[in-house]
C-alpha cells in the first residue's frame, strides 16, 4: 500500500530530509504495521542509509513519536483551516468540520493505515496518547460546542455531548471501514454515511439530497418544533414526535 508520491533528491535540507523519512515511515507502517516496522525498512523506502535515519531520529521510538506528531498536526491544521473558512454560522461550521475529514490528502490509504496502526497501539504506548491528547481534546470541545449551538437553535431534544459523540464515532468508524471493511467502502460512501448521521441528529438544519447535504432554515423546516412541543405526552408520543421531525428530512 503506497501513495503515489515521488521521492525527493538525495541532497536535502535537514527539514526536508526529516519530512522524507516521516513519509517513508507512513508507507512502511501501512505495509508492515507498527510492530514489524524497522528502521532498515524505513531507510529502504526513503532511499537513504540506515545511519542517516538514525542521525535524524536517533531511535525507532523517536521516529514513531515524531511521525505520530506529524500526523496529528496535519489533521489538526486541516480541521482548523476548514473552520476558519466556514464563517460564523454554527451549522456551516459543523458541516465544514465533517467535510474536512474527507479531504483527499487526509484520507489516502497510507495515512488511514498509519492512523489505524497507531490507534491499535495507543493503550499500550502512553507516549502516543500524550502526543495526541491535546489535539483530540480541542477537536472534541469544538464539536460539542457546535452541536450545543445547533441544539439551542433548533430546539432538539438531544444532549449535545451525545450528539457530538455520535458524529465522532461515525466519522472514526467510517475511516476504519474505508481501510478494512469487506467489501471495502469508498470515501464517497463513508462520507454519505456521516452526512446521514448529521441529518438524523439535526434534521431541521440539514437534509440529504443525493450525494450532497442541503442546509435548511430551522425556523421554516417541516416539523419544526414538533420534537419539543411534547407537553405532558408520554414517552411513546415523544418518540413519535422526534421521528416525525427528523426522519423525513433524511430521505434523499
Amino acid at each position: 500500500m503506497q501513495d503515489d508520491v515521488s521521492r525527493p533528491p538525495r541532497t536535502l535540507s535537514r527539514s526536508l530530509r526529516r519530512h522524507q523519512v516521516i513519509e517513508a515511515t507512513l508507507v512502511t507502517l501501512a505495509n508492515r504495521g507498527l510492530a514489524r516496522l524497522t528502521l532498515t525498512e524505513v531507510a529502504r523506502e526513503a532511499g537513504i542509509s540506515h545511519g542517516l535515519v538514525l542521525f535524524h531520529f536517533e531511535s525507532k521510538e523517536n521516529l514513531l513519536a515524531e511521525t505520530l506528531a506529524f500526523l496529528a498536526g496535519e489533521y489538526a491544521r486541516n480541521w482548523q483551516d476548514a473552520l476558519n473558512s466556514a464563517g460564523p454560522d454554527p451549522a456551516d461550521r459543523l458541516l465544514a468540520l465533517i467535510e474536512a475529514d474527507f479531504l483527499q490528502e487526509i484520507i489516502t490509504p497510507t495515512r488511514l493505515a498509519a492512523w489505524c496502526a497507531f490507534w491499535g497501539e495507543s493503550q499500550s504506548r502512553p507516549a502516543y496518547q500524550r502526543l495526541c491528547g491535546d489535539n483530540d481534546a480541542a477537536y472534541i470541545r469544538q464539536l460539542e460546542s457546535l452541536c450545543a449551538a445547533l441544539v439551542r437553535e433548533g430546539g432538539y431534544p438531544l444532549d449535545p455531548i451525545h450528539a457530538a459523540r455520535i458524529l465522532r464515532l461515525v466519522l472514526e468508524g467510517s475511516w476504519v471501514d474505508m481501510l478494512i471493511a469487506e467489501p471495502r467502502i469508498s470515501a464517497s460512501d463513508a462520507r454519505q454515511t456521516v452526512l446521514a448521521a448529521l441529518a438524523l441528529c439535526f434534521g431541521r438544519h440539514f437534509r440529504l439530497e443525493g450525494q450532497q447535504v442541503a442546509r435548511i432554515d430551522p425556523a421554516t423546516a417541516p416539523g419544526a418544533g414538533a420534537a419539543i412541543e411534547t407537553g405532558d405526552a408520554g414517552p411513546t408520543d415523544r418518540r413519535r414526535a422526534v421521528r416525525g421531525a427528523a426522519v423525513p428530512l433524511c430521505e434523499g
